[in-house]
């Protein structure tokens, strides 16, 4: 079964330690999103998904993986 995975969790602590409202706030987002996330519970729109790239300075690609 396909599905994407992200690199949320370590990329906000490699961030220096964002919190997930932090990421939130700059991503457009709730904080129950961000923790839905991080936990594989849900996907992100695309806009959503290009929005926390942005906020973490990276590609889409450094974020969000998807894996068949």
């Amino acid at each position: 079964m396909a599905r994407i995975i992200n690199q949320i969790r370590r990329l906000r602590f490699d961030h220096g330690e964002m919190t997930q409202e932090e990421l939130a706030q700059r991503a457009g987002c709730t904080r129950q999103t961000i923790i839905a996330l991080e936990q594989g519970k849900y996907v992100p729109s695309i806009e959503l998904a290009f929005k926390i790239a942005k906020a973490f300075g990276v590609s889409l690609e450094e974020v969000f993986q998807y894996e068949e």
